[in-house]
């Protein structure tokens, strides 16, 4: 696993690089001291894993994972408890505390071999369209059923969801959910959208052999041209 440590203590960074080297398997192939430099060398290098401290120079480790534009996993290296729940919003793979426990470190990285040789394991099961899902923006919660969502969009690394006259953020990657919606009643129209059929009020001829799906609510969604070819062939007659 290649792996990049975000810390802007130089001390720390060296324990925590004497601590991975008994773990043959990880391969570090970058360090970094503040906010600005973190995005950079994420997006460059695109890392399988990051160990992120919170207190960073100008900005902190959630500014970094908000405006990253690859996902790897991240597990948060830290002296300061009480972001942990926080930490937990944004989907990280572990919270460790300084100073590391050597034995706290092999559990969150034998999570990581877990996670990558077995992914059938951590709740990828699909979830039927009269299934409840559980939301939670902010201090905000809902407890709403599939059918009744008519529209996911990308909003940066994370998805704006539809549903009533509610649009909460959700701490996720549009690619993770839609490999949980059932394809039934979902359908992935463009990088940013998946939408629900049943919500669907008319679809029109696009530009360069796309479709333009007017929703009930009003809203436009556009297919992609790959995706308006790939609806035409599964629903078509």
């Amino acid at each position: 696993m290649k792996a990049i440590i975000v810390d802007d203590e130089r001390l720390a960074r060296m324990e925590l690089k004497k601590l991975l080297e008994k773990h043959s398997d990880v391969q570090i192939i970058g360090e970094c001291a503040d906010y600005e430099e973190a995005v950079q060398k994420i997006n460059d290098l695109g890392p399988d894993l990051v160990f992120m401290d919170i207190q960073l120079p100008g900005k902190n480790g959630f500014d970094v994972i908000q405006n990253i534009s690859v996902n790897p996993e991240i597990i948060f290296v830290t002296a300061h408890d009480e972001f942990a729940i926080k930490a937990f919003e944004t989907n990280a793979l572990d919270y460790l505390l300084k100073p590391v426990d050597p034995e706290r470190l092999s559990e969150a990285l034998q999570k990581f071999r877990q996670k990558e040789l077995h992914p059938e394991k951590l709740g990828r099961e699909k979830i039927s369209a009269d299934d409840f899902v559980f939301i939670k923006d902010g201090e905000k919660c809902w407890f709403v059923r599939c059918r009744d969502i008519r529209l996911f969009e990308s909003d940066g690394n994370y998805v704006r969801i539809y549903f009533d006259n509610f649009k909460p953020i959700l701490l996720r990657s549009l690619n993770s959910l839609e490999e949980k919606l059932d394809p039934k009643i979902f359908f992935r129209a463009s990088r940013k959208h998946i939408i629900n059929f049943e919500f669907i009020e008319s679809i029109f001829p696009w530009y360069n052999n796309g479709l333009l799906a007017k929703m009930k609510d009003g809203k436009e969604v556009e297919f992609s041209r790959r995706q308006a070819i790939r609806f035409k062939a599964i629903f078509g007659i």
